[in-house]
Parts: structure tokens; sequence; C-alpha cells
């Protein structure tokens, strides 16, 4: 399931990052690649213990611990804390990769099973040309551009890429996630189930409808759910 997330970010906090970014030293982005991806990954990076990457890694989680549609569809048990990367100039694209199944974050040792991805845009499509982000899902890559604040979420065993930039910068906060549950197929189904809930009680109020279907939601989650 791909599913775009729009203004995880609002125009402050979007301000402060641009901030924060325009003042950061960037490093090269193959630093956190597997030996695969490291051939085809030429963009930059945010060193993970720089003062700028820590503040906007705390901005993006407080953003994230906010919306419930990011927490309904994504389910999360362990975010690896957030990266920011930039592409321009001759360091510019990421041909086709997947992402490790495993991420370890060097600071704590704490281990991460990526079952989903996201990207978290922080430059508006106007600002550079190129640099989509494109999904391949079994019968045709999918590019994903979007609003400065927007998020796209997708899983983690996607082959994708990020398209040469060809003007401008193209800025971003990416990451993964273990989700409480593992099977994107229950994970997907939970959603759909949740929106309905959701629909329903706003088209209806609470009834014993919505109230049973809340039961069958609560009921799967303890039988899918690893905490």
């Amino acid at each position: 399931m791909l599913l775009h997330i729009p203004e995880v970010l609002n125009k402050v906090q979007l301000n402060l990052a641009r901030e924060l970014l325009d003042k950061a030293k960037w490093a090269d982005g193959r630093v956190t690649a597997g030996t695969q991806a490291a051939k085809v990954k030429n963009n930059r990076q945010l060193p993970e213990d720089g003062p700028e990457a820590k503040q906007l890694r705390a901005l993006v989680l407080e953003a994230l611990s906010k919306s419930a549609l990011f927490f309904t569809a994504a389910l999360p048990k362990r975010i690896y804390p957030p990266l920011f990367n930039r592409y321009g100039g001759e360091a510019n694209s990421f041909g086709n990769h997947v992402d490790n199944a495993i991420r370890t974050h060097p600071a704590s040792a704490q281990h991460v099973r990526t079952d989903l991805s996201f990207t978290l845009f922080l430059a508006e499509p106007h600002e550079y040309e190129g640099g989509e982000l494109v999904i391949e899902d079994g019968f045709a890559g999918r590019p994903v551009k979007l609003p400065a604040g927007d998020l796209i979420l997708y899983p983690s065993y996607s082959v994708h890429r990020v398209e040469p930039v060809t003007r401008g910068a193209r800025l971003a906060c990416f990451s993964w996630l273990e989700s409480m549950v593992r099977e994107p197929q229950n994970r997907e189904l939970l959603y759909e189930l949740d929106m309905a809930i959701l629909a329903q009680r706003e088209q209806y109020g609470d009834n014993d409808i919505s109230v049973r279907l809340t039961s069958c939601y609560h009921n799967l989650m303890r039988m899918w759910a690893n905490v």
C-alpha cells in the first residue's frame, strides 16, 4: 500500500526545518547505504549526530506522533531515527534499490525491522526539476513528488529510486519503521476497517453498528499485533 499523508509538517515547522537545513553541513549519502545500494546512491546527507539533524529529528518525530493517519496506516512499533538528504548539483540521484531488511542504529544498537519506509518532502515541487521518488509496484513505477510537508508511506520491500535532479535542490526526510502488525495484508485490512469506522461514525454518529465494528477492529489487533 502506498499512502499519501498530507501536511505532516505545518508552515511554521517547515520554515524552521528549512532554516536548519540551510545552515547544516552535508556529508556523502552513501554512509547509510548497503553495499549494493551504495553503488547507485549519489546524494548528500546530514550526519546523524550533527546538531541540526538532532533538532530536525525531534521536530519530525513530534509531528508524526500527532498524525492520526500515519499511526493508523503504519501502526508503528519502532521508528528508525529520521535522516535527511539533499539531491542537487553533481550529487543528484539514487538508482533502483531495495531498503535493508534490518536497520541498526549505531548509537543505541537497536535493531529495526523495516516493514515500511517513508519520505517526507521538505522542498516545494517548483523549487527543483526531476527528483521524483519512483516506487515499483509490480506493474509500473509510480512517480511521487509531493508538496513540502507531505509524506509518502510505502512498503520497504519495494524497489524504488530517486530520479536525477536537473535544477534546484530536493530536500527530504526519510526513514523506516517496524510495525506492530508485520503482515502487509493484515495491516492494510486494519487500515481500511478503521477508515470505514471513521466514515460510518461521521455520517451516522456512534451507534450499535460502530461499536460492533470497533470491537472487530480491536479484536483483530489483539490477534495480529506484536508489541
